[in-house]
């Protein structure tokens, strides 16, 4: 069954790009997997802090994480598959395409303006090396707009 993989975060492009995602898997009787990257944090001198600040990221990512997921399964009817990684956000999303051989695209969401650092990333250096399709979704689109080309 072929998956997108999505990465998700708070920002409305990203929700598009998940939007998108469910659409097409529906369609084609595939899968989605929703990728949350909590990133790393600076080293604090004191332990406890350090640990406060990195538990209060994650609980933070696997909130937005489960939201999203909720989403799908009520416009898609599509259960997706949760990855919750702390780390260098490229690393993260190159390991976890290269772990799940059935991801058959990695879907990023544009915001309108400028391109993130991952769609910079992936869309640049990386492009010719992936192993999968690279789908980046245009966070100017519409409800419509999207339900029309998805």
């Amino acid at each position: 069954m072929r998956t997108y993989l999505v990465v998700i975060d708070e920002t409305p492009e990203a929700e598009i790009a998940l939007r998108f995602a469910a659409r097409r898997a529906a369609k084609t009787g595939g899968g989605v997997m929703i990728l949350a990257l909590i990133p790393p944090i600076e080293f604090v001198a004191f332990g406890g802090v350090q640990a406060t600040l990195e538990a209060e990221a994650r609980e933070s990512a696997e909130a937005v994480v489960h939201r999203a997921a909720g989403t799908i399964v009520a416009e898609a009817g599509i259960t997706p598959t949760i990855v919750v990684k702390a780390g260098d956000p490229v690393a993260l999303i190159l390991a976890t395409i290269h772990e799940s051989p059935d991801i058959g695209a990695l879907v990023l969401g544009a915001a309108p303006g400028a391109p993130g650092p991952l769609i910079a990333h992936f869309a640049g250096a990386e492009s010719g090396s992936l192993p999968c399709p690279l789908m980046i979704v245009p966070g100017s689109l519409d409800r419509e707009a999207l339900d029309r080309l998805s």
